[in-house]
């Protein structure tokens, strides 16, 4: 009987998954103070050494653990948005508020507090939410058919980008579902009117 040598390059890439896919889990469930490299390690089944040939220090792993599922919730955001066609205003809002709440959301949000006493982390954690923004944004343009030659367009498309993280971090100190619609109602009704678009 023979087996098969799974290519070096590939069991290196699970192994790096697997340690992205722990670290966002245990930033979920602890915090960034509690998420520790040895607990990443651990949880994903990896000794130390190889973790730290792919990821020297706690700072490198979080954020690429970050950056990893969020660039998974990207295709999966705009996956979300072809499959809506041409979607009414209340539709979209609905599409970026689970976009949002997520696990992915409350591992970054850990990032976002840690970094703003941490010059290092802040100095890998700005690069990537600034990307994320700006995609995240170019789909909310698209979806709404928003026209941002107009003055306050951009403006207007912003604001609804920080209202969902907003309504977001709400949810992370309790689920208010009849709040969350009523907001998510007249936003739409608001959007409608600004932009002139059909409920």
């Amino acid at each position: 009987m023979t087996t098969t040598r799974v290519p070096q390059a590939e069991r290196s890439r699970v192994m790096r998954a697997r340690l992205l896919e722990a670290c966002v889990e245990l930033l979920v469930e602890r915090g960034y103070a509690g998420t520790t490299t040895t607990l990443v390690s651990e949880r994903a089944g990896v000794s130390r050494g190889a973790q730290l040939h792919h990821f020297p220090t706690k700072a490198d792993l979080v954020v690429a653990a970050v950056e990893h599922v969020m660039t998974e919730r990207g295709i999966a955001l705009d996956e979300a948005a072809r499959s809506l066609g041409h979607p009414g205003t209340r539709a979209v809002l609905e599409l970026l508020a689970d976009h949002v709440t997520s696990s992915v959301f409350t591992a970054a949000l850990e990032l976002w507090v840690a970094a703003r006493t941490d010059a290092d982390l802040l100095a890998a954690v700005a690069p990537l939410e600034a990307k994320t923004g700006r995609e995240t944004h170019r789909v909310t343009v698209e979806l709404l058919g928003a026209d941002e030659s107009v003055p306050g367009v951009r403006e207007l498309v912003q604001a609804t980008l920080d209202l969902m993280r907003g309504l977001a971090l709400a949810t992370t100190l309790g689920d208010d579902d009849r709040r969350r619609e009523r907001i998510l109602d007249q936003w739409a009704a608001t959007l409608d009117q600004t932009l002139g678009r059909t409920a």
